[in-house]
């Protein structure tokens, strides 16, 4: 089910008010079968797939931690990872390697039909998977002991918070919490509804609102104009941010009204005075989790210039291919990848430069939001190969920018975009942010408000929930149901 969704709604207050009312010893099996019934409300059938995962990983994280033979912990990381990955990259990546092998036989002239497969994406297959890896590859490593309540290690895996979008866990932080005894705290009750309150914003207002004119633009590409290419881009930069993060408010908020704290997976990232900077702000569980279990084993920084920058553009191309089953996320994640080398030649070479006196670096608010712009377009670029749907649109796309202006005024009215429209997102961006600094101040910080401030935090929230509300109805009025985040294709 969609957090967006009535089902969620009734569902969310049952299993909260269940977890606390019952002991310590029931508190698992409630939240393993509550987890199991959220997943599978998408596809009964697809609770076996994470089934198979939760045991294999388990097996192999128990027979690892009996015997010390270097040999029989090698083939268990083997057979999880080859078993996991495996799953996944059928579901996910078969049609899409046996096509491009086709693709590329018919590029020499042959005439090969396409391979048709009718298979089921299971919803939130790459985060789970990553995360029994990290289990596995850390018990491996004797960094943890394997779980030996196979109970509390499959709700580790499933635990519907964060089951299908992330963030991607870590056993040392999730795995403690599930097995702590806590009494009923109701500063975690009230801190977590009002995080998930944020992220229903950011996700039925925000991210919903702009979708319509970042569908109607990328989905007819031929017809945009350079205007509105570039408007449905910072449109869906704000979409895809007000999206995703919002769906981890929610299960970071979910999660602490159980008094559970999740792992936070944004930091501003569209402020970041870099791309390296914001790769440290954007899906940080997933920039981790590569930086942990692949950059590093390849070498990371320690190493010759030509094996790192070799290194840093196999991370992203991975981590473009993580996110679909698509060329143009590949493109998006090498894309990405130039962005840190070219970045890192740079900043290396300006060193040197001040160095022999040759130049002087500038650090003041104007070079530091100079850079912040920079960042932002730079990333809004890549988004572009992001959002397009095919090759081919990423093509017109960027032609359309540079050569087509003509008739942009009509585009943008067919489009209703006009200053009313720019003025309410604006706004709404406006009392997000106002919003998250609230929520930083308070339930990260400790700060208590009082006078102005507090009574200024009633009324957003109050708008907040006033438009939640607003858009909810609209949706199922007009019939139109709840919209799916972008991050459960992944």
């Amino acid at each position: 089910m969609n957090f967006n969704s009535w089902q969620f709604l009734i569902f969310l207050p049952i299993v909260v008010l269940l977890y606390w009312i019952l002991p310590k010893k029931f508190r698992w099996i409630m939240l393993l079968l509550a987890s199991y019934i959220f997943y599978m409300c998408w596809n009964p059938w697809l609770i076996f797939l994470i089934l198979f995962t939760t045991v294999v990983s388990y097996v192999s994280g128990i027979l690892m931690d009996k015997y010390d033979s270097k040999k029989i912990k090698r083939a268990c990381l083997i057979i999880t990872i080859v078993s996991c990955l495996g799953v996944l990259f059928f579901f996910k990546y078969f049609l899409f390697a046996v096509n491009s092998i086709i693709s590329l036989i018919n590029l020499g002239g042959k005439n090969v039909a396409e391979f048709s497969l009718n298979l089921i994406l299971p919803v939130g297959i790459s985060f789970y998977t990553f995360q029994t890896l990290s289990y596995v590859i850390d018990v491996y490593r004797g960094k943890i002991k394997a779980e030996r309540h196979f109970g509390y290690y499959a709700l580790f895996v499933t635990f519907f918070p964060q089951l299908v979008a992330g963030p991607i866990e870590r056993p040392e932080n999730l795995l403690p919490q599930l097995k702590q005894d806590r009494k009923f705290d109701k500063k975690d009750l009230s801190d977590g509804f009002r995080i998930a309150i944020v992220g229903f914003f950011k996700k039925v207002v925000i991210a919903d609102g702009v979708a319509t004119v970042v569908n109607l633009v990328y989905n007819d590409i031929k017809q945009a104009t350079g205007l509105t290419v570039i408007l449905a881009t910072v449109l869906f930069a704000i979409q895809i941010y007000c999206d995703f993060s919002g769906y981890t408010d929610i299960a970071i908020g979910v999660a602490r009204m159980m008094g559970i704290k999740l792992r936070d997976n944004f930091n501003q990232p569209y402020l970041a005075t870099s791309i390296r900077d914001f790769w440290r702000r954007w899906h940080i569980s997933l920039t981790s989790w590569f930086t942990d279990y692949v950059y590093i084993p390849l070498g990371g920084n320690r190493c010759k210039a030509w094996r790192w920058a070799l290194n840093v553009m196999i991370v992203f191309l991975l981590s473009g291919l993580w996110h679909g089953a698509s060329w143009t996320f590949i493109l998006w994640g090498g894309i990405h990848g130039v962005y840190q080398i070219i970045g890192k030649l740079k900043n290396v070479g300006l060193k040197k430069l001040e160095s022999k006196g040759k130049i002087k670096l500038i650090d003041n608010t104007a070079m530091l939001w100079l850079k912040r712009v920079a960042t932002f377009a730079l990333v809004c670029f890549a988004w572009i190969f992001f959002r397009c749907n095919s090759i081919s649109d990423c093509g017109v796309a960027i032609t359309k920018i540079f050569t087509d202006w003509s008739g942009s005024a009509k585009a943008l009215s067919n489009l209703g975009v006009n200053a009313t429209y720019i003025i309410r997102v604006a706004l709404m961006c406006g009392i997000l942010a106002f919003a998250n600094n609230i929520i930083m101040s308070e339930v990260n910080d400790g700060v208590k408000l009082s006078g102005g401030m507090l009574a200024t935090r009633y009324v957003t929230y109050g708008l907040m929930l006033l438009a939640i509300v607003v858009a909810w109805v609209s949706i199922y009025v007009t019939g139109s149901g709840a919209s799916a985040f972008i991050y459960f294709q992944f």
